[in-house]
């Protein structure tokens, strides 16, 4: 029972820290970030099983995790409101064209990053961007303007204006 009691504090521990880290994917991470990570993850390993080294000790830490995951899922999808808290919601970064400072400075993405992003995604200047939209899962997707239009009535939310019903 105390390992599924360290379990269950380890996850909320881990859950807190890694809202409070931000949206980033490993590819976007610094390697200090990525051996930090990984290193936390050994620090947890020790925090919950402590002494207890068993196949049995392993299974119920894995399984409480799990079944934590699980738990904070189902919520998030039956309870519009605990999503809000559970869940990170996509933050735009652009909009037609003009960079979303305070978006940028909150999410912690300077314009090199966001340049970098934009450049895989095949957009050469941000005159071309309608929409740079942070992902929850921290990718960032790009909609272009459309030729000939600004394309700055599109919500990203939708698609369009034409099927908002929030």
């Amino acid at each position: 029972m105390e390992i599924v009691i360290r379990a269950s504090v380890m996850f909320v521990v881990v859950y807190v820290l890694l809202r409070l880290m931000g949206k980033r994917e490993l590819g976007q991470m610094a390697p200090f970030e990525l051996v930090s990570l990984i290193v936390t993850g050994d620090l947890i390993q020790q925090g919950v099983t402590h002494q207890d080294f068993s196949l049995t000790g392993a299974m119920l830490a894995i399984f409480t995790f799990a079944a934590w995951s699980f738990a904070m899922g189902l919520i998030a999808h039956r309870f519009p409101k605990a999503r809000r808290v559970l869940e990170s919601r996509p933050v735009v970064l652009v909009r037609d064209g003009r960079l979303l400072k305070g978006n940028l400075d909150e999410e912690r993405i300077d314009d090199a990053e966001l340049a970098i992003e934009m450049r895989l995604a095949g957009i050469s200047t941000l005159r071309q961007v309608a929409w740079a939209i942070l992902e929850p899962e921290g990718k960032i997707s790009f909609i272009r303007k459309e030729e000939g239009g600004s394309g700055g009535d599109v919500d990203p939310r939708y698609g369009d204006d034409d099927t908002q019903t929030a």
